[in-house]
Formats: C-alpha cells, sequence, structure tokens
C-alpha cells in the first residue's frame, strides 16, 4: 500500500459564495488540510484574496491552512497572514531577493515555513535552505490559473527532490501543485511527493469524501 499522503484541495476552485459550507464540507468529508491561494496581479497575472478573507475563514474552520503566496516581496505581509490564522506560510524563491530572511521570520511568527518553485526554477534555489523548511512546494504550472495541464518534465525534479531529501536525511515534506488529478497521483507519489494540491479536479466532483476515496484509490494503483 501506498505511504499516506496530504491532499490539501485548492480552495480557488470552491464556491466562494459558500466558503464557509464548503470550510465544513471539507472537513465532514475527512480532509485536514485545505490549499489558501494569494494572489496579487503582480507575481501572478491575477487577484485572489488577502489577510482579512483568512481571518473570517479561520473563525469557521479547524482545518490546516496551507496558504501559499503567490505576491511580490512576501516579507512586507507575513506577520498579517500569520495573524490571520495560516498554520503554514509558503513563499515563492522567485519573489524575494532575501529568501532565508522571509523563511526565518515564517519560523519566528510560529508558522511552517515553505518555499515554491516556479517549474523552471532549479532545486539549487532552496538547496541551502532545506534545513529550515517545512517543506517545498513544486509548482508543476506556471501559476496564476486553475484548470492548467501538469508539465511533464516536473516529475523528475520531484524525483531530484526526493533523492536529495533521502541523500541528506532531511524530513521536509514535498509538495506537488498544478494539474494534479486522480490518474497521476500515484506517479507522484512514486516520485517522492507527500502533500497533493487539486483545485477543479477535486472541487469539481462532488461529494467531497467519494472524491477523496478516488484520490486514495489512486494512490494504490501502480504508476502509469
Amino acid at each position: 500500500m501506498t505511504p499516506p499522503f496530504i491532499l490539501s484541495p485548492s480552495l480557488l476552485s470552491s464556491d466562494f459564495a459558500r466558503l464557509a459550507d464548503e470550510l465544513a464540507a471539507l472537513e465532514a468529508a475527512g480532509l485536514s488540510w485545505v490549499h489558501l491561494d494569494v494572489m496579487d496581479g503582480q507575481f501572478v497575472p491575477n487577484i485572489t484574496f488577502g489577510p482579512p478573507l483568512i481571518a473570517a475563514m479561520r473563525k469557521t474552520s479547524r482545518l490546516y491552512f496551507d496558504t501559499h503566496l503567490m505576491i511580490e516581496r512576501p516579507e512586507r505581509y507575513l506577520a498579517e497572514f500569520r495573524a490571520a490564522g495560516s498554520d503554514l506560510i509558503c513563499v515563492h524563491a522567485e519573489a524575494t531577493v532575501h529568501l532565508e530572511r522571509a523563511v526565518a521570520e515564517i519560523a519566528r511568527l510560529g508558522a511552517a515555513p515553505a518555499v515554491a518553485l516556479n517549474p523552471a526554477t532549479p532545486l539549487s534555489a532552496v538547496e541551502w535552505l532545506l534545513p529550515q523548511l517545512d517543506m517545498v512546494l513544486i509548482m508543476t504550472v506556471n501559476p496564476g490559473f486553475g484548470g492548467q495541464s501538469f508539465i511533464p518534465f516536473c516529475l523528475d525534479k520531484i524525483r531530484a527532490l526526493s533523492a536529495l531529501r533521502r541523500e541528506r536525511g532531511l524530513a521536509f515534506r514535498i509538495q506537488v501543485d498544478g494539474g494534479v488529478t486522480p490518474d497521476n497521483t500515484a506517479a507522484l507519489l512514486a516520485a517522492g511527493a507527500d502533500v497533493l494540491v487539486s483545485g477543479s479536479a477535486f472541487f469539481g466532483h462532488p461529494p467531497y469524501k467519494e472524491r477523496l476515496d478516488v484520490f486514495h484509490a489512486a494512490a494504490d494503483s501502480k504508476p502509469a
């Protein structure tokens, strides 16, 4: 059987008119994490939401808030996102000049620090920070919009990061975001991923408990 993994549904693909209901439905279905995509219209060509909405959701949900900051100079807002209720804060290596400082500040604020890498960004951008991280997010599409197709070469990137983790005896999680579906779940887990982010491929197929079961069944199948 495939080792346990975490499914972190991307709230960006949910019904924004019913956010409290959607969060409650995720909990009822047995999910423990939810992925919060924060976009500023500068680092990526889209705008989503910020700390006020996260704070409002925190009041109604016990889910682990996996907050992905796709914003320029994220260090300006780390305290606000932590205060809003983010449990994990992920910044992009490409979005800040002083990445180690941002990572250290996330940890100081009491959140789990993570770094995201765009598809074309090499692992060397985060290599020396790995001991300080709870998670590395490998983007398998170019960030900005949901519903994109998985970029195939990213599978080798996941394998390389997993090998690096193993060689150095580290315990950070590997998260994958972009084009994740039941069809590629087994291959992603076999490559070394621990946390899978799924948007339209999850929220577009209610009821959520049954969809979670589909992902779990896919995890136990042989990679294509």
